[in-house]
């Protein structure tokens, strides 16, 4: 069945909608994936040498290739067609989810992957979550959308060579965040659950399972293959892709979470402006009907959002993007909905009045961003670096600390501290001793820019690094009173000028 036109065009309106990242510069960890990458030089004891980072290989080689290719803003244009993908994948996986669930006329199931494609450009396009930022949430959740589709037809066909593409590209969606598991749970389920429900032989479901496991092992013996080519230890490999969350999550237990509380509150919100909540509220509201109808997909979406909804609640830090890795799972409930729509299993009819809200709520989004860019936003962060670097020397080195990388990427000098975030420093530098060396070394760097204030973790050594700035700094301003700088003691005078007046327009010009 050929792609219809609304898919298409919902996959550019996706693409289109990430125009904001034409206006805004680096984002925080952006900025830090590229640092890293641009220093990348793998180590036994260190998987990215210098600087670390708690995210598996896959992203910081996109990070590389991108910027190789087109420059630091590239992968922003890789980002919209993650979005682009993930749309005619949703399609997709809509059109196997209504055609399971008995919709026969053609017609039909060409209108409803249409809504669904609609619907799911809105979500992944609104503004409220994170309209600038490309990151391994936005390229990871393309992947698991594909592969829920792929376990879908795999199911239907009884295709090993779908199940090996579904089990890779679930595992693959792991490389670029090890959180984004959607993909995984959803495929187990269906194809299990299929077996339980005697809709799958067991001898096929078993071929399944084993095309869908090579599959997975894919991306999984490459990375290992790579690690053992460049020297790094396999336990460096795992410790940094898997386990350093165990010990983050128990840092972020102990440490103070007044920050964290009030994303938390957010992050709601914004679950609820978006349309994601209601889209979940209309399948619980018609889950009885739809597990009598065909239980299998619909514990297959519950258990993808669940557990994805766990993996937001359990994250300790609650930024905005966690909620794009709900979108493929949402996705799949309003194929569900429409479904039983069609078929008047249910009144009233809930797929379509949810899809309009999540659609006018995007477009109000994106509206609101452009009016608030228009009236004009300073990127205090930039300018804070942009005015560092204009006065620095060659040879400079900055340190900031509290994790800001958009800093340190806007100051253009390169960092003797290898932890560009804060959780990071936090679990690995629990008593700052090696930031306390860095300062009091012999050679210790030119800037420090405080982006956090030192005692904000207060359990942390703060007090022998206020000594080390007030012997070896002297403060030089606060940046559009936000963010303090120091610099080396110098006979010299020392200024710099922060512009916090002028906006922010575009990637290109400033």
């Amino acid at each position: 069945m050929s792609v219809p036109r609304v898919v298409w065009l919902a996959a550019v309106a996706a693409f289109l909608a990430r125009f904001p990242g034409l206006l805004w510069p680096l984002r925080p960890d952006e900025a830090g994936f590229l640092l890293v990458a641009r220093a990348w030089h793998p180590e036994p004891d260190a998987l990215y040498g210098h600087y670390f980072v708690d995210r598996p290989p896959l992203i910081i080689w996109l990070m590389q290739a991108s910027d190789a290719v087109g420059g630091a803003y590239a992968h922003r244009l890789a980002g919209a067609l993650a979005c682009s993908l993930l749309v005619l994948a949703a399609a997709a996986a809509a059109g196997e989810m209504t055609r399971r669930a008995g919709v026969v006329d053609p017609a039909v199931v060409r209108r409803m992957t249409g809504w669904v494609a609609v619907a799911t450009a809105a979500l992944v396009g609104n503004a409220q979550i994170d309209p600038v930022a490309a990151k391994g949430e936005l390229f990871g959740i393309p992947l698991v959308m594909g592969s829920c589709w792929l376990a879908l037809r795999a199911v239907r066909r009884i295709s090993v060579p779908d199940a090996f593409w579904a089990g890779l590209l679930a595992m693959l969606a792991l490389g670029f965040k090890q959180s984004i598991v959607g993909g995984l749970v959803f495929g187990t389920v269906v194809l299990f659950g299929s077996a339980l429900a005697r809709q799958l032989s067991w001898r096929a479901t078993l071929r399944c399972a084993l095309a869908a496991l090579a599959g997975a092992a894919v991306p999984v013996g490459l990375v290992v293959a790579w690690a053992l080519v460049t020297g790094v230890r396999l336990q460096t490999l795992w410790y940094t892709s898997v386990s350093f969350r165990s010990d983050a999550n128990r840092i972020i237990a102990t440490q103070s979470a007044e920050g964290a509380a009030g994303r938390v509150w957010y992050v709601v919100y914004v679950f609820v402006g978006t349309g994601m909540l209601l889209v979940l509220a209309c399948l619980l509201a018609r889950l009885p009907g739809l597990l009598r109808h065909d239980a299998v997909p619909i514990v297959a979406i519950l258990a993808m959002v669940g557990t994805d909804l766990l993996g937001v609640a359990v994250s300790g830090s609650y930024w905005l993007p966690y909620l794009f890795v709900l979108v493929p799972g949402l996705s799949l409930a309003l194929a569900a909905l429409l479904a039983h729509d069609h078929l008047r299993l249910s009144r009233p009819r809930v797929g379509r009045p949810a899809i309009a809200f999540v659609v006018g709520s995007c477009v109000i989004s994106l509206i609101g961003w452009t009016a608030a860019w228009i009236h004009g936003r300073v990127p205090v962060e930039v300018r804070t670096g942009e005015a560092i670097a204009a006065v620095a020397r060659p040879g400079d080195r900055v340190l900031v600390y509290g994790g800001r990388a958009d800093i340190q990427w806007a100051s253009r000098a390169g960092s003797p501290y290898p932890y560009l975030w804060s959780l990071p420093m936090r679990t690995l530098d629990h008593g700052l001793d090696d930031l306390h060396d860095v300062l009091t070394g012999a050679n210790p760097p030119t800037w420090f820019v405080e982006a956090s204030y030192i005692n904000t973790w207060s359990e942390l050594g703060t007090r022998p690094i206020e000594s080390s700035l007030i012997r070896k700094y002297q403060f030089v301003r606060t940046a559009c009173d936000r963010y303090r700088i120091y610099h080396l003691n110098s006979v010299d005078p020392v200024d710099v000028d922060v512009d916090c007046r002028t906006p922010w327009r575009s990637i290109w010009g400033n």
